[in-house]
């Protein structure tokens, strides 16, 4: 597994680089943001672990980059901004997740394999679902309403393919963060509303139904009205 680190200190990035080698990971290092943007649109990664704070160009910037530029490869933030502001607005600009500094190394594992493990999952055949005009194809890792491509990023992907997996069902917000995020999350943040806005954005406006319906204080469930 390939891993693009984005970090302009030296100590941290060498802590980085020396545990995930010993982990089994291949990692290669930049330490300025012009040179991490070159690196990720240049190398094929399976994952861009991305500081906020970088000469040259910042983290938020690059993050909106790629996004831009329809770069799928989830993004895992680190920074020492720790407020929900922060974090916010990291999610925002299109990444996946959010590791405040300083971390545990077993966290930072433990991110690493949850925003993999979907990208990585083995491709199955005939998988296909499909409610009202909103199709989601898993073996293209797709999703098209009315004809019309949708373009997520990998945790909104994965929100997206728990609902139609469960459609008609609700879930909680302790399900989806178990199933979405993969580890233990503070599933009483407002991060998963954030992101089901965000999901509910791509695939609901301009459309002439919704689909994604909250049931207060209880969860979401996708149905057809």
């Amino acid at each position: 597994m390939r891993i693009l680190l984005v970090e302009d200190e030296p100590k941290i990035a060498s802590f980085i680089q020396r545990g995930l080698n010993e982990q089994g990971y291949e990692l290669q290092v930049a330490y300025d943001g012009k040179s991490g943007l070159s690196m990720a649109r240049q190398g094929d990664f399976d994952l861009i672990i991305l500081d906020v704070m970088l000469p040259l160009m910042n983290g938020m910037d690059i993050c909106r980059t790629l996004r831009m530029e329809d770069t799928v490869t989830p993004v895992l933030m680190l920074t020492a901004l720790g407020t929900l502001d922060d974090k916010v607005e990291g999610l925002q600009q299109g990444a996946d997740d959010y590791l405040v500094k300083p971390f545990h190394f077993k966290e930072l594992i433990a991110r690493i394999q949850a925003l993999t493990r979907r990208k990585n999952a083995p491709v199955q055949t005939n998988n296909i679902s499909r409610i009202a005009d909103l199709i989601l194809d898993r073996n293209k890792k797709t999703a098209h309403r009315n004809n019309q491509e949708i373009m997520l990023t990998a945790r909104e992907y994965a929100l997206l393919d728990l609902f139609m997996q469960n459609l008609n069902r609700l879930l909680t917000r302790s399900e989806i963060a178990e199933q979405v995020w993969g580890y233990n999350f503070d599933s009483n943040s407002n991060v998963i509303d954030v992101y089901v806005n965000y999901l509910r954005n791509k695939t609901e406006k301009g459309f002439s139904s919704k689909l994604i319906h909250t049931v207060v204080g209880m969860g979401y469930i996708m149905k057809e009205n």
